[in-house]
């Protein structure tokens, strides 16, 4: 089994920054695309990055040039940094990682969520 823990969300004010932290732990041999979504209520969860295993980066139109995405294999864990922030940025943010375990397994693994509310 798969476990992802997002960490990071919060308040911030118009401008502001906040980094998003997802570690994921259990049974895991690799992770391949690794990816932050972001859902609003009433919208659908829509991609915000991701990053494949060799590295390759594709940011939403959005945010790019405002966030970076990273990842560090060696403990599973992806990052968010979230830089001039506006209020359209609120939303919840999911962590995903498609992770193949030690015995194989193909799975696509979430985490529960982080809340970012960006306002004054």
């Amino acid at each position: 089994q798969v476990h992802l823990v997002e960490s990071g969300g919060g308040l911030v004010q118009p401008g502001g920054s906040l980094r998003l932290s997802c570690v994921a732990s259990g049974s895991i041999f690799t992770v391949e695309t690794m990816a932050w979504y972001r859902q609003v209520p009433g919208k659908q969860r829509e991609l915000v990055a991701s990053v494949t295993r060799r590295g390759t980066i594709r940011y939403a139109d959005s945010v790019q040039g405002r966030f970076t995405l990273s990842r560090d294999d060696a403990k599973n864990a992806l990052y968010l940094q979230m830089n001039s922030l506006t209020p359209e940025d609120t939303a919840d943010y999911y962590c995903n990682q498609d992770v193949v375990t030690s015995i194989g397994v193909k799975y696509d693994a979430w985490g529960q969520g982080t809340q970012v509310t960006v306002s004054s």
